[in-house]
């Protein structure tokens, strides 16, 4: 296998890791052994560790010393975590953004969300996963909102823990029937960034991802225990 091939190899192994990871093909804290992957992939062992690395540096695979590779684990602490640290950073990239943005940036939100608006967040009701292209296309617009902050690392931090929250939210959607109505919260945070309201555009992104966190915190808090008490056969 020649150089470019290798990589080629890699990318493909990276990507339908990634993927897998994402969407709850693989579980939480499940051993990501070499020999495993490379079946599950039909992949040489190089090009997998390449793949494993990469996906470990962005966080989406948790290495471990002398004990090999691992889907990172889901928590609620990790979720409460991973939300706080987006309304930071995705709060003050979208403060720039709005003091930045010029019409050429406006328009990218707008049709961003026109294609948002017009996919399906999940292809049936049978489903336990959302429509990938309602995922691509929610990226898309939440990457558009922050697009002109002017710190492409900012950028690229957002764009990592976009991902992150995507296993939960994977989580949410398997296992909750509740309805909500996240087009309109989405219209809400467009309509105040493109009226240039700062503070209320940052407040519904927050409030947005505050839903969010509320919303899953359901699906994987623990049940509370109940403690039998004998004195209520008396």
């Amino acid at each position: 296998m020649n150089k470019i091939e290798k990589i080629t190899a890699a990318t493909s192994v990276y990507e339908r890791l990634r993927q897998d990871i994402l969407n709850g093909g693989l579980r939480p804290g499940q051993k990501l052994l070499i020999d495993f992957v490379s079946e599950r992939y039909g992949a040489g062992l190089n090009p997998v560790r390449e793949a494993l690395n990469r996906l470990s540096s962005e966080g989406l695979v948790e290495r471990k010393d002398q004990r090999g590779f691992f889907v990172p684990p889901v928590s609620i602490e990790g979720w409460r975590e991973l939300v706080k640290t987006r309304c930071w950073l995705e709060g003050k990239a979208l403060e720039e953004s709005i003091r930045n943005g010029d019409q050429a940036w406006e328009e990218r939100i707008v049709v961003s969300f026109h294609h948002f608006s017009r996919t399906p967040w999940k292809l049936s009701e049978q489903d336990t996963s959302t429509n990938p292209a309602w995922e691509e296309r929610h990226r898309t617009f939440h990457l558009a909102l922050i697009a002109a902050c002017g710190s492409s690392i900012l950028v690229g931090i957002c764009k990592d823990l976009m991902d992150q929250a995507q296993r939960y939210r994977f989580i949410s959607v398997a296992s909750s029937h509740r309805h909500r109505n996240t087009l309109e919260e989405h219209r809400g945070i467009m309509e105040a960034v493109l009226d240039r309201k700062t503070d209320l555009a940052v407040e519904r992104l927050v409030e947005h991802y505050q839903t969010t966190l509320r919303h899953i915190e359901d699906q994987i808090q623990p049940a509370p225990k109940v403690r039998f008490d004998p004195t209520l056969l008396d």
